[in-house]
């Protein structure tokens, strides 16, 4: 699946299994976004509290629209409600990235 690159900062409970971690993301106009989210769901990898961060990882989402930012690069709005309906911790669920950002 295809998602949005994230930096999964730190471990934050091993309740509910497999664990929680916090993720960052940094949008295409520079603005920093949060996320509280099973690690299964951002990394393939077994993450836990003596893990070293920051890690990588990806929220999986599905395009909405492409454009081009005035400086002519290619930019993504990701909705990540589908499949697993994540969303950052104000509840925003739409996000515009640079099209780097966006992973395979």
């Amino acid at each position: 699946m295809r998602g949005i690159k994230v930096t999964i900062t730190r471990y934050l409970s091993d309740e509910p299994q497999p664990g929680i971690v916090e993720c960052q993301l940094v949008d295409a106009h520079g603005r920093l976004w949060s996320f509280v989210e099973k690690s299964a769901i951002v990394s393939a990898d077994s993450l836990h509290a003596r893990t070293a961060y920051p890690q990588p990882g990806v929220i999986v989402g599905e395009v909405v629209e492409r454009s081009r930012n005035p400086e002519g690069r290619e930019m993504v709005r990701i909705n990540t409600e589908r499949p697993y309906g994540v969303c950052s911790v104000d509840g925003t669920a739409q996000f515009e990235v640079l099209v780097e950002s966006w992973r395979r």
